[in-house]
C-alpha cells in the first residue's frame, strides 16, 4: 500500500525532541479523542534504529465518514494549536487508511479491516506501546 512507501522518502528530524508530553503529541491525541477515534495506541519508536519516525499514533474509525473527520480534525487542531502543517498526507480518496506525516510523528487513522490486515503494532512490536483513552 502506498502510505508506507512514502515514509521511506523522508528523514526524521533529530533536532526536534518529541515525547508523549510534547504539544504536538498531545494535540494529535486530543483531536482523535474529540472525534471518537477508537483503540488509540502510540508506539514509541525512538529506540528502533530503522524507524522512520519517533512515534506512530494509530487509531480506528468505525466508518469512512468518521475516518475523514478524524483526519481533518488532527490536521486542523495541529495547525491551530501548534502552527504546523503535515509534511504529507494520504488516503482521503480511498478512505480506508489515512496517513498524516508530521515527520517525527506519523498518524495512522484506519478502518478496522486494514488495521488488522497490515498489523502495524505487530510489525513494530519492539516499540514501547501505550494505549490512550478513546
Amino acid at each position: 500500500m502506498e502510505p508506507l512507501e512514502m515514509l521511506s522518502n523522508r528523514k526524521k528530524n533529530p533536532a526536534t525532541k518529541i515525547n508523549r508530553n510534547s504539544k504536538l503529541f498531545k494535540t494529535i491525541i486530543k483531536a482523535i479523542q474529540e472525534k471518537k477515534g477508537e483503540n488509540i495506541v502510540s508506539l514509541d519508536l525512538r529506540k528502533i534504529h530503522e524507524a522512520v519516525a519517533d512515534f506512530f499514533i494509530i487509531c480506528e474509525a468505525t466508518n469512512p465518514q468518521q475516518l475523514r473527520a478524524i483526519g481533518e480534525s488532527v490536521e486542523e487542531e495541529v495547525k491551530k494549536q501548534c502552527d504546523e502543517l503535515p509534511y504529507k498526507h494520504e488516503g482521503y480518496q480511498a478512505l480506508q487508511w489515512i496517513l498524516i506525516d508530521y515527520v517525527n510523528i506519523v498518524v495512522h487513522v484506519m478502518l478496522p479491516e486494514p488495521r488488522k490486515f497490515y498489523g502495524l503494532e505487530e510489525m513494530w512490536s519492539d516499540a514501547e506501546r501505550m494505549e490512550h483513552e478513546g
